[in-house]
């Protein structure tokens, strides 16, 4: 399937919402419920046996995916912010619970994620650190070294509010809840 070209228009969705997706333990598609497609804009038969990389947009940094999978395939959860690509190229946030899922002998067979709608305050403060983070990524003309500078900044931003990558997005998550409360 083609990736769309991204557009600066962005999508939403309610806060009582919530995206829903299922895979394999490679990261293809096995589940995908109705708010997935009509935020996404693809059809559930789209989605399905498509590596959930199809919704990635450009503008996510590699080093926050290195993260979110070196974590789920150490059979831990994580909490992250990711910006998402639409089928038309338009493009949404979320904030994403991701679990890895186990087979009867404790063997990770999938992950599950549940993403909800993140609040305006948090990606105001997530966007310029991913734009830095992708921007030194950019730089690069290997793609390996490119990753590995890319986390180097993340890993400097956090440690200068002395904080790592899950304090640092469950605070803004929990931030907002108490300004919403």
């Amino acid at each position: 399937m083609r990736r769309p070209v991204p557009t600066q228009r962005e999508r939403t969705f309610q806060a009582d919402e919530i995206i829903v997706s299922k895979t394999d333990s490679r990261g293809w598609m096995t589940y995908v419920n109705d708010v997935f497609c009509r935020v996404s804009l693809y059809s559930e038969a789209e989605l399905l046996g498509q590596p959930h990389s199809l919704i990635r947009h450009p503008d996510m940094p590699r080093a926050v995916f290195h993260l979110l999978w070196q974590r789920i395939q150490e059979g831990k959860e994580i909490f992250a912010y990711v910006k998402n690509l639409a089928r038309n190229g338009d493009y949404y946030w979320v904030l994403a619970h991701v679990t890895p899922s186990f087979d009867g002998q404790g063997r990770i067979d999938g992950y599950h994620s549940n993403r909800r709608c993140p609040a305006r305050e948090a990606i105001a403060t997530v966007e310029p650190l991913y734009h830095k983070i992708r921007a030194e990524e950019e730089r690069h003309d290997d793609r390996k070294a490119g990753l590995q500078a890319g986390i180097a900044v993340l890993e400097d931003a956090l440690a200068g509010l002395g904080l790592d990558y899950d304090r640092f997005v469950l605070g803004l998550a929990a931030s907002h809840m108490e300004t919403a409360a």
